[in-house]
């Protein structure tokens, strides 16, 4: 029996997260927050999209102050997976 998966790609994830995250800081919800920083985490580990389209698409509905936030988050976890990565190969 076949039946049709719909899944999303990792860039769609990633702009479901980021575009979320900024709302979730300004409620205060840092579970979700945690969980959803994870989740970009991961998928930038795992699979290192490029994230200029991605911030080029969250222009287009968080205003200046949310992006700039996203992109201190982004820049934030691809600074610890560098670490992280430096640190193994040491």
């Amino acid at each position: 029996m076949e039946r049709e998966i719909k899944c999303a790609t990792v860039e769609g994830l990633m702009l479901l997260k980021l575009y979320a995250l900024p709302s979730l800081y300004r409620q205060g919800n840092f579970a979700r927050v945690g969980l959803y920083e994870n989740d970009v985490a991961t998928l930038i580990n795992d699979y290192n999209p490029d994230l200029k389209p991605i911030f080029t698409e969250l222009t287009a509905v968080l205003d200046e102050s949310e992006m700039e936030s996203v992109r201190e988050i982004t820049g934030e976890i691809t600074s610890r997976i560098a670490r992280f990565r430096k640190g193994l190969s040491e």
